[in-house]
């Protein structure tokens, strides 16, 4: 009875990992070969998505970023990691949503 149990318990285990493989394969590739694709120039509706969506979500995840490192500080004071903090919860977001041209989601 064990043994069919365990049986059960390793195949949906194995099903659930060959699933999320399957799932991120694709775009896993289409990563690592982003920096040989050549970059055309943003559309208006790019410019226009960028401006109305990722723009006012990237405002709010910089100051909800802003908040978290705030409230961090005295940790990664503590483990002297402050500038890697202010890096990834303050710089990051502030320079993808501020300094990228409009429409331009790529990582530089």
């Amino acid at each position: 009875m064990e043994e069919e149990i365990m049986f059960r318990i390793v195949k949906k285990s194995l099903a659930i990992c060959m699933i999320s493989i399957l799932l991120i394969a694709p775009w896993a590739s289409t990563a690592l070969a982003e920096e040989y694709f050549e970059r055309e120039d943003p559309s208006g509706g790019m410019m226009i998505y960028d401006m109305c969506l990722v723009r006012p979500i990237g405002i709010v995840a910089t100051a909800v970023g802003s908040v978290f490192w705030v409230i961090s500080l005295p940790f990664s004071a503590l483990g002297d990691n402050t500038d890697e903090a202010t890096q990834a919860l303050v710089k990051d977001p502030a320079a993808y949503t501020f300094s990228r041209p409009l429409g331009d989601f790529s990582k530089r």
